[in-house]
């Protein structure tokens, strides 16, 4: 049996998964960002033929799981009397619309992304799209993210999941997954610098005015606490400690005002809202700078003490653990008054 190739150099092949409800926001931004990609390897490494293969594979009915876009159609290959189309070397599942966590009720995407899988493709999830690549079973053990708000339902409905609540995207040999809307641009990019390298991703980060690889989600997250716990006592607390913004406050103080003996009100806080007294306090005071360092050019060590840090190095410490940047670097990134100073 002989075979014959179709065409000049192969060109690397992305997929992407294209399902009812898909959010086309990121189909179609994934696409323009490896049409980019394509473009610009094209004329770095002074080629005509192309470098990426972009596909869209959607479920055809009666058809089964087709391609339903291709950038290359012509890129088959021919084994004697049959036609073989190439494999995609890396696959992207793209979230549905936010009602929808992703799970299918059917196994046809899971039993096709396994199959791809096991035939040496890479699988790449974004947000609720990792809902899908758990329900192959493939990620069990392994670690993952999704857009933090769903990540317990993650946690939950797959408890062999090692979610972490904090990554922007966790990347293995064979399976990346990015947690946030917008983190298709940081998929985008990964795939590229796998696929075609380092210089390729950052050249089309360039173009398109986008960060590279390298956020977390807790840039992004806000303190949300639980108030919706039934216990009274600890909702009393916590109104306290929110009306008084930064404020000192012992757990003394907490337990006072909640009308229960110490040990009892540290116990039931911890169950209420999941954090201990003097944690809850501290959330309150970073997400407190955090709006100072956004909205206002006060100087970061009057930052500290605005919000009840006698020692400014400590205040720099606690809030690069909490947020994942130094006072100084969120501010670069988020402050939105003119002329923000250090």
């Amino acid at each position: 049996m002989t075979t014959r190739t179709i065409r000049a150099p192969r060109p690397v092949e992305i997929a992407i998964v294209v399902r009812d409800k898909v959010m086309l926001g990121i189909v179609h931004g994934l696409t323009d960002l490896f049409r980019i990609t394509d473009d610009l390897s094209r004329v770095r490494l002074g080629v005509d033929a192309p470098v990426v293969r972009l596909s869209h594979f959607a479920d055809t009915g009666a058809g089964g799981i087709m391609r339903t876009f291709d950038t290359v159609p012509d890129a088959i290959t021919v084994t004697g009397a049959a036609i073989q189309p190439d494999m995609p070397s890396v696959i992207i599942i793209p979230p549905c619309e936010t009602a929808a966590l992703g799970i299918e009720t059917d196994r046809k995407w899971s039993d096709w992304l396994t199959a791809r899988h096991a035939a040496g493709a890479v699988l790449g999830s974004i947000c609720g799209g990792t809902f899908l690549l758990a329900q192959t079973g493939l990620l069990d053990g392994r670690r993952a993210t999704t857009h933090l708000i769903c990540a317990p339902d993650l946690a939950t409905m797959f408890p062999t999941v090692q979610v972490d609540f904090d990554a922007l995207l966790t990347e293995e040999d064979d399976l990346i997954t990015v947690g946030g809307v917008m983190a298709w641009t940081d998929l985008g990019l990964v795939v590229v610098r796998r696929l075609l390298g380092a210089v390729a991703m950052m050249e089309t980060a360039r173009f398109m005015m986008i960060d590279p690889p390298g956020r977390e989600q807790r840039f992004y997250s806000t303190f949300s606490p639980e108030m919706g716990h039934g216990d009274a006592a600890i909702l009393k607390t916590q109104r306290h400690l929110h009306a008084r913004g930064p404020l000192k406050a012992s757990v003394t103080d907490m337990a006072g005002w909640s009308g229960l003996e110490l040990r009892t009100f540290a116990r039931r806080f911890h169950g209420a809202t999941g954090l201990r007294p003097n944690e809850y306090h501290q959330r309150l005071r970073i997400e407190k700078a955090r709006e100072m360092l956004e909205t206002t050019t006060t100087p970061i060590n009057q930052v500290a003490y605005d919000v009840g840090y006698c020692d400014p190095g400590s205040f720099r410490l606690t809030f690069s653990k909490l947020m994942g940047l130094s006072p100084r670097d969120y501010r670069k990134r988020f402050g939105h008054a003119a002329g923000l100073q250090p």
